[in-house]
């Protein structure tokens, strides 16, 4: 959208998805060598959380947070034709999310009560600013999606509550990773047909992806039990039924996304892979409730598959659209997102030994990290320098 008022600062503070995309992907690279370190005593933690505790809130309240403000940042302003944040006010966003990875890490040392007002103000101010933007621009039918942020936001501060007073988090980060997987499901239910139909439309397909309508509504709305319940009792009976209801719904809303048509389109077709990894994430935890399967199965089935893959391919996407290059991928960066599937692997089957002591947990960790670390190499230097054209960038709305 082309927006009336010019801008002349640095390109880097030009648009939300600028600096928060490059510090989700620079702390995705440095973060899993950083957590190795910890887990096998090569670090000492001066956290107030447990590291245990720490891992996966950084994973969901570091990187994931400031996934969705890079995304939120650049979608509102097309959502309601409103001026995007830039500059200084997009600068002290990003200097809030960073204090709170140091306040959280331990740097300086901090009562936990402080650490938790630091880190939990970020998701606190991007809730206000969000809302503020929907309301003012009358843009209701995305209004819906300021409720799990908000909800994300509150549940950071649980997650510190929780550890303080149990000793460890275990029903904050089951909260916190369900409002990640229904942002998933809520704005990739949204984009990825959106953006199929185009492609197929211009190319002359008639068999097009179904609109976002009231079948996804309602599978949304049969998920939000299935998620309440998990986070409340992981291992009861009532998981495993309503968590193998919502993944035939969702997997049945992912059919009618002609996912099969976008093969030739690797940007296109990683997003429906990672949606994919949604509901078999599901059925992991449905096995788990019965005891079937491990409970660290169908969380990083989720972190790995469905939130890694979809934010690698939705970074991936923006960036390209919004810096004026070809949305097409290119042999880096799909290896980039190929790489998400061993380091899954590997976590999937941790205790798994290979030649030199290697086991599959130091493969998940080198394959997360080498995927990244691609992905910066090919988009840190996009979202540093100025757009390559004038054209209009490709929008993120939510159809």
């Amino acid at each position: 959208m082309s927006h009336p008022h010019s801008y002349s600062g640095p390109a880097f503070l030009s648009y939300g998805f600028r600096p928060f995309f490059m510090a989700a992907c620079l702390f995705a690279v440095v973060i899993i060598p950083l957590w190795m370190l910890i887990w096998t005593g090569g670090l000492t933690l001066q956290s107030v959380l447990m590291p245990v505790d720490w891992h996966s809130h950084e994973m969901i309240f570091g990187y994931g947070s400031a996934v969705i403000a890079g995304f939120l940042f650049t979608a509102v302003p097309n959502w309601t034709g409103g001026m995007p944040t830039r500059g200084w006010p997009l600068c002290a966003m990003l200097m809030l999310w960073l204090a709170g990875r140091l306040a959280v890490l331990g740097v300086v040392p901090l009562s936990w009560g402080a650490v938790a007002s630091v880190d939990s103000a970020f998701l606190l101010v991007l809730s206000v600013l969000v809302a503020r933007e929907i309301i003012s621009g009358k843009n209701w039918r995305n209004l819906m999606v300021l409720v799990p942020v908000s909800l994300l936001g509150v549940s950071n501060l649980c997650f510190f509550v929780e550890s303080a007073l149990m000793g460890q988090a275990d029903v904050s980060r089951r909260l916190g990773l369900a409002l990640v997987i229904f942002l998933v499901l809520l704005i990739g239910g949204r984009v990825i047909p959106s953006f199929t139909r185009n492609w197929l439309n211009q190319r002359g397909y008639r068999a097009l992806p179904a609109p976002f309508g009231k079948f996804d509504q309602l599978s949304l709305l049969a998920t939000i039990p299935a998620l309440v319940v998990w986070v409340i009792r992981p291992e009861s009976l009532s998981v495993a039924v309503l968590m193998c209801l919502a993944a035939l719904l969702q997997t049945a809303r992912l059919a009618r996304w002609r996912g099969l048509s976008t093969l030739r389109n690797p940007v296109l077709a990683m997003l429906h892979i990672a949606f994919l990894f949604a509901p078999v994430g599901m059925l992991a935890n449905a096995a788990t409730a019965i005891g079937s399967l491990d409970a660290s199965a169908g969380l990083h089935i989720w972190g790995i598959g469905a939130i890694g893959g979809m934010t690698v391919a939705v970074m991936m996407r923006a960036t390209m659209g919004h810096t004026g290059r070809a949305l097409v991928s290119g042999p880096v960066l799909n290896l980039a997102f190929i790489g998400l599937i061993p380091a899954l692997l590997g976590r999937l089957f941790p205790h798994v030994e290979y030649p030199g002591g290697v086991t599959g947990l130091d493969l998940a960790a080198l394959f997360w990290t080498l995927s990244f670390a691609l992905l910066c190499w090919k988009l840190v230097p996009w979202l540093a320098m100025q757009r390559q054209d004038r054209k209009r960038p490709t929008p993120l709305r939510s159809r």
